[in-house]
């Protein structure tokens, strides 16, 4: 009976490892530096639609049709923030915003500079006592059975659930979040104007075995590099709704009006 079950315990840990089984072969990361050397590093894009819609819009080969999934689940290899600005209202399409963070820290642009001291990154500064310049945080997903990695970026709307996330993988397993492999959902939501919006939701599928942790470190290191180099792209409409402070939030900044102009 306990071979029965030693063979049972090996079946499923091979099972699980198949869905990275690609990156077992140090070749396939050579691969893609190679094919890839010189040009611009871009992910095919998972989007949130606007809305208050439920259903992810995943990357089909075709702009124009993308497929849809109520869920799906992934490695997370890295994720940062990104803080962005429009001088004017951002209504949708891909004009590059006045000023831009890839590190969540420091902007370049106008008014550039210290996002922590900016602002623009204070509550009251922008719509309805909302902030004027628009958090996001960037996760860099590989699902199983695929080779090249996709980018979701997280709307000032989901970050809440994600900092909840990261809080639980920190107190239950003492450990990054690229050690689990993460199950992705949409909630309808509103926020205090009414208005709806797509939150994003995680929980965690299974815990990585310690092969497919091994497997996986080298990408998780490239993709980090890759991710310094990728320029923001906005082009999705994906929920941009103004995230409005608790009620009775008294603002503690007032915006000097040279720096509009």
């Amino acid at each position: 009976m306990a071979k029965r079950k030693d063979e049972l315990a090996l079946q499923e840990e091979t099972a699980l490892s198949k869905g990275f089984e690609a990156y077992k072969d140090a070749e396939i990361l050579e691969l893609i530096r190679e094919e890839f050397d010189g040009m611009d590093m871009d992910f095919e894009k998972i989007k949130i639609p606007s809305g208050a819609m439920t259903v992810f819009q995943m990357p089909s080969g075709d702009p124009d049709d993308p497929d849809t999934e109520k869920t799906f689940t992934a490695v997370i290899l890295h994720q940062h923030g990104v803080m962005v600005y429009y001088k004017d209202k951002y209504t949708g399409g891909n004009a590059p915003p006045d000023c831009i963070s890839y590190d969540g820290k420091n902007g370049e642009g106008h008014p550039g500079g210290s996002c922590k001291t900016c602002p623009y990154n204070k509550f009251g500064s922008g719509e309805n006592g909302s902030k004027a310049c628009k958090q996001r945080r960037n996760l860099y997903l590989l699902r199983e059975g695929e080779v090249f990695p996709k980018l979701l970026s997280l709307p000032t709307g989901s970050l809440k659930s994600w900092k909840q996330y990261l809080t639980y993988i920190t107190n239950t397993r003492k450990a990054k979040v690229n050690t689990v492999v993460t199950r992705f959902s949409l909630k309808a939501v509103q926020n205090s104007t009414g208005i709806g919006y797509s939150q994003a939701q995680f929980k965690v599928e299974r815990d990585l075995t310690d092969e497919e942790k091994k497997q996986l470190v080298q990408l998780s290191e490239m993709v980090k590099e890759y991710s310094q180099q990728i320029e923001f792209s906005y082009n999705d409409d994906s929920e941009y709704t103004d995230y409005t402070p608790p009620e009775g939030y008294i603002p503690d900044v007032e915006v000097d009006p040279e720096m509009i102009g």
